[in-house]
């Protein structure tokens, strides 16, 4: 029996031969669904990058914003007196030290806690796995304030160090504990996104695939290597990327606990780049943020290039 439709008294017109959408209309169906995020990124994005990077080859000051065809046509002049400022030459070099402590602590963390969840605890697995994703949503300016007081001079972390004959650490007044307070800080915060993400990759994993590997002898440490390391690779692609722009752009942190004190030890290029134009120099911070959207451009390059899954 073929399949028919009626129409009305036209009479009866088989339905193979109804007139389908062209790929033109299926064209612009698919832009029609799109439009929205070429418009919000158009607005929000392009256009920002577009006039920062103009911005940058001027020497526009706080007083030319009103009018900024005031601002002269200076080319690179301004990225040479950039990267020849000290500060700047050290917040680039801080930053990289948040990028390779923070995204491997992060990260080898965050496995290690969705390795647990996921095969290890059993009970209360609800209950740890959101006690660790807590300090995501917290809010900055709170847990800024509990650290502050936690690693204040009197505060508790050096009492409980003199409750063992050790003496009291200026944690926030000594550049290398303050690097190491905000990178703790930056690892507590981040450490459940990573865990999530992990234990969503670690979940998708078939299940017999493990069997089959331990029916053949294998233990927990070579199924480890073998089997989940390999097929966790995308997943690691994603939460490497995501870390690694975050701490590329490190602003809250710094700022919040040590202002990027002390004598900038802890003065990110996001913090720079605030600073700088919070002084008025807006060809400057333009500059700079140039140069931060190269370095995660370059890195997430590389990071595509390393980990992408190998078929």
């Amino acid at each position: 029996m073929t399949n028919t439709i009626i129409l009305g008294n036209t009479g009866v017109v088989p339905l193979h031969k109804q007139r389908r959408p062209g790929p033109r209309t299926e064209a612009w169906a698919g832009w029609l669904f799109v439009l929205p995020f070429v418009l919000l990124f158009t607005v929000f994005i392009a256009v920002p990058m577009f006039l920062a990077a103009a911005t940058s080859l001027t020497d526009m000051k706080a007083r030319d914003l009103r009018n900024p065809l005031n601002a002269e046509f200076v080319g690179f002049d301004t990225f040479a007196k950039v990267f020849s400022d000290p500060a700047f030459l050290q917040s680039v070099g801080t930053t990289a030290l948040f990028v390779v402590l923070c995204v491997p602590l992060s990260m080898g963390i965050g496995l290690f806690l969705a390795v647990l969840l996921d095969t290890g605890i059993r009970r209360l697995r609800a209950f740890f796995r959101a006690a660790v994703y807590v300090p995501v949503i917290t809010n900055i300016v709170a847990v800024a304030v509990i650290f502050q007081y936690a690693f204040s001079l009197g505060g508790p972390i050096n009492t409980a160090l003199e409750s063992f004959s050790f003496p009291a650490v200026n944690w926030l007044g000594e550049s290398g504990t303050a690097v190491f307070t905000v990178v703790l800080m930056s690892v507590w915060r981040n450490v459940g996104m990573c865990m999530v993400l992990f234990l969503a990759g670690l979940q998708a994993v078939p299940g017999d695939v493990y069997e089959a590997a331990q029916t053949d002898g294998a233990g927990p440490v070579r199924r480890f290597w073998s089997i989940t390391l390999p097929l966790l690779r995308p997943t690691t692609l994603l939460v490497s990327v995501l870390m690694t722009f975050f701490f590329i752009n490190i602003f809250e942190e710094p700022y919040m606990l040590t202002g990027g004190g002390p004598l900038g030890s802890t003065r990110s290029l996001a913090l720079w780049v605030y600073e700088q134009f919070g002084f008025g120099n807006v060809a400057a911070s333009m500059a700079g943020s140039v140069v931060l959207l190269a370095l995660v451009a370059i890195v997430a390059a590389i990071q595509f290039r390393l980990l992408r899954p190998k078929h």
